[in-house]
């Protein structure tokens, strides 16, 4: 049993929670994912690992309460154990020989960019983040992005945190202001990795995107986390999570992601009325 030592509510619907895994934390690196069971009957499902620490023996995950298995790991409190908790999975996310970077993360997809800003700093690269969210009550990892990056740039919808606008905004104009990067990392909603890699194809700037599709078994054989790369099957759990955004179908993609959301919806609200009482 993976027992939980530390939760954190970051917003109304993000939780950040550290794991007792002394063995996952050992190997972990920034890239990779986790696949957990809340409970003995409960669904798999992957959580990128948002942090570790060798020492103390724990990973950090952070999560988006978005459907019935995410509810129930948050009702979890400190103390409380896991069934299941598997890892490090997937390939880490590259980052040799990079010099200058601009790491770009969207909602709650900054918890997957925030340890790859920070290996590259630990390596001495030039880190500029870019990370968006919708309002100021959404933000999370603000003062962890700081601390790492050598200009970091906040972004949101209405304007209430940062400059108002998109990402991909705060991108083209760091651009065209003269900035030259390695590469740019990209890493959050489908919608805002593929305008992103739009914009990153025009300036012939190398991308990687993190995906995260549906997944069971994270070993490539229920072939559940299937990607078209380039024009060829790939595998997100043992061939990714990371791949050049420049060649992923996004629009194939964000399609095959929506499949499950009335059926996810429709079990987590049952859920939620069966707590409080209701029919």
């Amino acid at each position: 049993m993976f027992q939980i030592v530390r939760k954190e509510c970051l917003n109304p619907t993000v939780t950040r929670m550290d794991i007792a895994a002394p063995r996952i934390a050992a190997k972990a690196q920034p890239g990779q994912f986790v696949i957990l069971r809340v409970d003995e009957k409960g669904e798999r499902i992957p959580l990128t690992v948002a942090d570790f620490d060798p020492a103390a023996g724990t990973v950090t995950v952070i999560f988006q309460i978005v459907g019935l298995t995410t509810e129930k790991l948050n009702r979890l409190q400190v103390g409380d154990s896991l069934q299941d908790f598997v890892g490090p999975l997937g390939r880490p996310t590259e980052t040799e020989g990079l010099q200058k970077v601009a790491i770009v993360g969207g909602g709650v997809g900054c918890a997957i960019a925030y340890p790859v800003a920070k290996k590259l700093h630990l390596q001495g690269a030039e880190v500029h983040s870019i990370v968006g969210f919708r309002s100021r009550e959404l933000v999370i990892l603000e003062e962890e992005f700081r601390r790492v990056s050598d200009r970091f740039v906040l972004m949101s919808d209405d304007g209430t945190a940062g400059e108002k606008g998109l990402v991909t905004d705060a991108l083209k104009a760091l651009i065209e202001s003269g900035e030259h990067y390695d590469r740019v990392i990209a890493i959050g909603p489908l919608i805002m990795m593929k305008f992103v890699c739009a914009l990153t194809k025009t300036y012939e700037i190398p991308t990687t995107v993190s995906m995260n599709p549906i997944m069971i078994d994270g070993t490539g054989m229920c072939g559940g986390c299937r990607l078209t790369v380039g024009g060829e099957t790939r595998f997100a759990c043992v061939d990714g999570p990371d791949f050049d955004g420049h060649l992923v179908d996004f629009d194939e993609a964000m399609e095959r992601g929506a499949l499950y959301r009335p059926i996810e919806r429709e079990r987590h609200e049952h859920f939620c009325r069966l707590l409080q009482g209701g029919n």
